[in-house]
């Protein structure tokens, strides 16, 4: 209990250095690769979320999705890649290999599904080498690129904003 508030509060002094060094980048290719981040914490159905993404488009075998779940059980099985706050070193490293895969994976696009600004997410966002990141208005704002006000719960909503100005904006 004491180490994971250290850990925490190392990860937040972390990650508000990051974010003073945040990049802008643009997307200039269409949409072909899709990484999914998301905040199972809350109980969200992430099958859900992903088989709506992929009515909109985009194909199965494009989209990669990890998975935030602030306890882990450990007879549980899952089926994205699944990870905690134990999967971070003190030093802000991730420990897991599946995370280091998917940050270093360029995606065209990053969906980060999360709306409580926990400092692994936004570390793991500000990470991630995807070209055009897309997430929840209530986030720092430096993180992603679009951003969309709507109630998380209301997943149907959210990616039939996202891919509408998508293609508003010709990404797709």
């Amino acid at each position: 209990m004491f180490l994971n508030y250290i850990k925490s509060f190392v990860l937040n002094k972390t990650v508000k250095k990051r974010l003073r060094n945040v990049k802008g980048e643009s997307l200039n290719s269409p949409i072909v690769r899709v990484g999914l981040i998301v905040d199972e914490s809350n109980s969200l159905e992430t099958a859900a979320l992903k088989q709506e993404i992929i009515s909109n488009g985009i194909l199965e075998n494009n989209i990669k999705v990890i998975v935030f779940r602030d306890v882990l059980k450990n007879k549980e099985v899952y089926l994205e890649s699944t990870f905690g706050l134990k999967d971070l070193n003190f030093k802000g490293g991730f420990k897991q290999e599946s995370i280091n895969e998917f940050i270093s994976e360029e995606f065209d696009l990053l969906i980060n599904y999360y709306n409580e600004e926990k400092p692994f997410l936004l570390l793991l966002t500000n990470s991630s080498k995807a070209k055009f990141k897309v997430g929840f208005s209530n986030i720092d704002k430096r993180l992603n690129h679009f951003l969309i006000n709507i109630n998380p719960e209301n997943y149907k909503g959210f990616t039939s904003e996202l891919f509408r100005y998508l293609k508003i904006l010709n990404k797709i």
